[in-house]
């Protein structure tokens, strides 16, 4: 067994904001003994803790447009008890509802039907129990199905039309979540898997995965087509794009750009939001890393239906970051694609949606990235104000501060619990007052080394001081404490943006 595949299960406890330095130190202790623990089992597959593996999985989306459209979602896995004791239930997450409307999934258990309760451990996801116990190196087959319907009037929610519809690189498809106690695995899609994408035989078809390989076969009467395409983990979280569309295409910079649109556009007027494009992709890769996914091609898609095609009426982070009654014309939704809306003329893209940081962080790469606490449940969202940055100037960031500052009390009471809505500003902030206090090139040089570090196994808020410590041989654990121990946000901090003439200033992250 190789150690990385070992490391990929442990769970190490969430930040204890009253004894970070000792959490730290017996994390060393434990870290020393399970590396021999590693050593003694190389090449030996010994599990140490309770878990199971996805042997195959295949998930096939199919587009019904009449009589009223619909999206078919089915997934097949097939799994294997690959821990050390039987299980007896299995974790799910499904879809959110704010985001999509969906019948009651489906699930069978080989060929028994199960029903869904709420976990205890955290009410967003769902739980499966088993007829009978899933015993150790043995193999099951999971099957879920669920319906995406068009939200009613007045409802939020992504919506589609007969004639094309998209789901983007984040939260559509149900998630087999690791099992919980110490050492425990699971969740992790195969290194490779096929998505199966079935629709009219006249949509063009846009999906992650690797196109190069895709296999596409036409119904008896060519009304359906169905494509398979294979997906790997460098492929992130998958989405799928299709509709009846023109086509147009441009370049911008070294990207060719391909223009998807319900009418026929003038591509020369969408060179400024393909730029726009460009550089709110290159703030991200910044931020995440490349894509794992860079062949230099971009798509900008008109949306099927401008009501429920962007995440800023469900987000409560983008909430925050924009101004009131801010309308969105334009949205990434997936690593290399931004829907956009053409009804006012030509799109302002201004910002990737946080949810995209799924595809950077989470599917196939970090499982559980979506359970984050305060504050690295703020990354996305940080990230995407990174991208508006990049787009709108730098005077921006400014701006975001100031607006997340006006939701934090100025004299917070101690010991009292911070509101939901105060503790998501603050969580952003932090990450600006990483940059201020540490600089934009040890920030990004941290991150990086964070996430690459902790591929596959998770990461927490001792993974990102350990980062921070190691770019700056300073003890970035009492930072941390006088952020997040303390309420409200540091005094200097709030000082800083609230004068008008330092908050022009461009501070330590423009310094070579």
């Amino acid at each position: 067994m190789q150690p990385k595949s070992f490391f990929a299960g442990i769970h190490f406890p969430r930040y204890n904001r009253s004894a970070l330095k000792p959490s730290r130190r017996i994390r060393l202790l434990l870290g020393l003994l399970f590396a021999g623990a590693t050593y003694c089992l190389a090449g030996c597959a010994v599990a140490l803790g309770p878990g199971y593996t996805i042997v195959k999985q295949q998930i096939t989306v199919q587009f019904v447009p009449a009589p009223q459209p619909v999206i078919r979602i089915e997934g097949v896995y097939q799994l294997k008890n690959t821990g050390n004791q039987p299980l007896t239930s299995l974790e799910l997450r499904l879809p959110g509802r704010r985001r999509f409307h969906f019948s009651d999934p489906s699930v069978q258990w080989d060929t028994t039907s199960l029903n869904l309760a709420p976990s205890s451990d955290n009410p967003r996801n769902v739980l499966v129990t088993f007829p009978q116990p899933w015993t150790v190196s043995s193999q099951h087959t999971l099957h879920l199905s669920v319906e995406y319907q068009r939200p009613s009037s007045g409802e939020t929610g992504l919506s589609f039309t007969p004639d094309a519809f998209f789901l983007p690189a984040q939260g559509w498809s149900p998630e087999l979540l690791p099992q919980r106690g110490i050492l425990a695995t699971g969740g992790v899609p195969p290194k490779s898997w096929n998505l199966i994408v079935r629709v009219p035989g006249n949509f063009l078809v846009h999906t992650s995965g690797q196109a190069s390989k895709q296999s596409a076969k036409n119904s008896r009467n060519a009304a359906e087509r169905t494509i398979r395409i294979p997906q790997t983990h460098k492929d992130g979280y998958p989405f799928v794009i299709a509709g009846r569309y023109v086509t147009a295409a441009l370049t911008a910079g070294h990207e060719a750009v391909n223009l998807w649109t319900r009418s026929p556009q003038d591509a020369e007027a969408l060179r400024q939001p393909s730029e726009a494009l460009v550089r709110a992709i290159q703030a991200y890769d910044a931020t995440f890393g490349t894509r794992p996914k860079d062949s230099h091609r971009l798509w900008i898609v008109e949306c099927p239906h401008v009501a429920g095609c962007f995440t800023t009426t469900t987000s409560n982070f983008s909430r925050l970051i924009s101004e009131e009654n801010e309308t969105t014309s334009a949205e990434m939704a997936s690593q290399d694609t931004a829907m956009v809306d053409l009804s006012g003329g030509a799109p302002e893209i201004a910002a990737a949606a946080p949810s995209l940081a799924a595809s950077w962080l989470g599917y196939g790469q970090n499982p559980g990235f979506f359970e984050q606490t305060p504050p690295l449940s703020a990354l996305p969202a940080f990230a995407a104000a990174r991208g508006r940055e990049a787009v709108e100037g730098p005077q921006v960031r400014a701006q975001i501060v100031r607006r997340l500052l006006r939701a934090i009390p100025t004299n917070p009471q101690p010991r009292q619990p911070e509101s939901d809505d105060v503790l998501r500003a603050k969580s952003l902030l932090f990450f600006y007052g990483l940059q201020d206090r540490y600089g934009q090139q040890v920030f990004s040089a941290a991150l990086g080394h964070m996430l690459d570090a902790r591929r596959g196994g998770g990461f927490d808020l001792d993974d990102l001081i350990a980062a921070f410590e190691q770019e700056t041989h300073q003890d970035v654990a009492q930072f941390v404490r006088l952020w997040m121990k303390h309420p409200g946000v540091p005094e200097d901090f709030r000082a800083r943006y609230e004068n008008t003439a330092a908050s022009a200033l461009t501070l330590k992250e423009t310094m070579p």
